[in-house]
């Protein structure tokens, strides 16, 4: 037993419901990050989170520097967007996105003489030192804002603004800030390796990030079958009152609601968000991010991606410059192996199939999996047989049949009485399903043809 678990928290370190896949992490867990060597050319999509798009706020054959803003937005929800390398713009253009979606676009022709690369580049954004003591003479304001100027967004793969976060609603006050560093996604470890190889910065976001929000207490919470990490990140935590709490293995523990749970037994209201219970969730990646803008002035502009699966020659965990094509990174892996069948941005539950390899990574982008064709291939859709399995693996309680049924007919007042905005896309239902029916993706569809009020 370590100090981890024996920690006094209200929650049970579990939810109800859930699954136990494979969870595949051995392929690149021991990897050690590796600096990406400076691509060519990068595209920098205008909109790498949820809200507002930003608007390009440079010209065509402009010289820019690593770091400089090249859209942004006047929204409240939306974050600015950065050069990852120095080099020259093009044009604005139009790219696709994993998800689907048509987002502008700039191009940048990186130069010749890059100022920070390889080891230069992991310590100016994660080595050196990471200065604790004077985080509460900040203000919380300040922090805030220069979360918002580095455009800082949730890096577990949800890419909300993480200035919106931290924004103080007095009639909603918040007293506790977990720091999620659970990640569930079978195969990915991006997050289990920055906690590794630098728990520092992540607990100094930690603090800044609770100085913000307004948080008295400050837990991280880590999955146990991640030991090694709890311990890293118990021992950058000695003597700043930040505890490092194991939670049960379990998908999908990294989703805020279910974290919330698990660590404070509180439950998040349906069309509710964390702060209603008094709760702020942080990535640990977002968490070294915060502490990267406000301690260094230094933006968002690349992140830690695990290039993985079966289908990929060598399984590595990769910085790279957000607006990296996708066969860049798979390249420099090893490129894709004979059995290779479908490339998912993201983790296996929850990511998207790429059609093209040739389209940008950006700051949600925590892994790229590989998937080999005798993984792909599967059964005929058959009949729903009511077995009852996609509700008791549904982690928030809904009913996926009858959501998906409703989505697949457009019955709309249906799909609304079961609740189909509050599913999180976790896909438990669907790789529970023995009837093979495509329970998420339909979901995912009735989501995008629900009526707008």
């Amino acid at each position: 037993m370590t100090v981890a678990d024996t920690i006094k928290i209200p929650g049970k370190r579990s939810f109800a419901r859930g699954i136990h896949p494979s969870d595949k992490k051995s392929l690149c867990a021991g990897s050690p990050v590796e600096i990406l060597p400076t691509p060519k050319s990068v595209l920098i999509p205008l909109s790498q989170h949820i809200g507002a798009p930003c608007a390009a706020i440079v010209k065509p054959r402009t010289e820019i520097a690593i770091g400089d803003v090249v859209g942004d937005s006047e929204a409240f929800v939306s974050a600015p967007v950065h050069a990852s390398v120095g080099g020259t713009t093009s044009a604005a253009t139009v790219t696709t996105l994993p998800n689907g979606q048509h987002v502008g676009a700039i191009p940048i022709t990186v130069a010749e003489e890059q100022p920070l690369a390889s080891q230069g580049l992991w310590d100016d954004i994660y080595g050196g030192n990471w200065p604790t003591d004077s985080i509460e003479s900040l203000d919380p304001k300040q922090i805030t804002q220069a979360v918002r100027t580095g455009g800082i967004v949730g890096m577990g793969g949800a890419t909300f603004p993480t200035h919106v976060k931290f924004a103080r609603n007095p009639d909603k006050p918040i007293d506790t800030l977990i720091i999620n560093g659970c990640e569930c996604e079978p195969y990915l470890t991006s997050d289990h390796r920055l906690m590794l190889e630098a728990p520092e910065p992540i607990i100094a976001g930690a603090l800044l990030s609770a100085r913000a929000a307004g948080a008295e207490r400050i837990i991280v919470a880590i999955e146990d079958n991640k030991p090694d990490a709890i311990e890293k990140m118990q021992s950058a935590a000695t003597g700043t009152g930040i505890d490092i709490v194991g939670v049960h293995t379990l998908y999908p523990m990294g989703g805020e609601k279910q974290l919330i749970v698990a660590v404070m037994a509180r439950e998040v209201p349906t069309g509710g968000l964390p702060l209603d219970v008094g709760v702020v969730v942080v990535n640990v990646a977002t968490a070294a991010a915060v502490a990267r803008a406000v301690l260094r002035n230094k933006p968002l502009t690349h992140r830690i991606i695990s290039v993985t699966g079966e289908g990929v020659a060598t399984p590595k965990n990769i910085l790279a410059p957000v607006g990296t094509s996708y066969a860049d990174i798979i390249e420099h892996c090893g490129g894709l192996t004979d059995s290779a069948d479908r490339v998912i941005s993201g983790g296996p539950m929850m990511g998207f199939a790429l059609g093209d390899l040739d389209v940008p990574v950006t700051k949600g982008t925590s892994g790229i999996v590989v998937l080999t064709e005798a993984q792909t291939r599967k059964s005929a859709e058959t009949a729903c047989v009511r077995c009852g399995r996609c509700v008791s693996a549904c982690p928030l309680g809904l009913v996926p049949t009858r959501i998906a049924l409703a989505a697949r007919n457009k019955d709309w007042e249906m799909a609304k009485r079961y609740y189909i905005t509050a599913c999180v896309e976790c896909g438990c239902c669907a790789y529970v399903c023995p009837a093979e029916i495509p329970l998420v993706q339909l979901i995912r569809a009735g989501k995008a043809g629900l009526p707008r009020d």
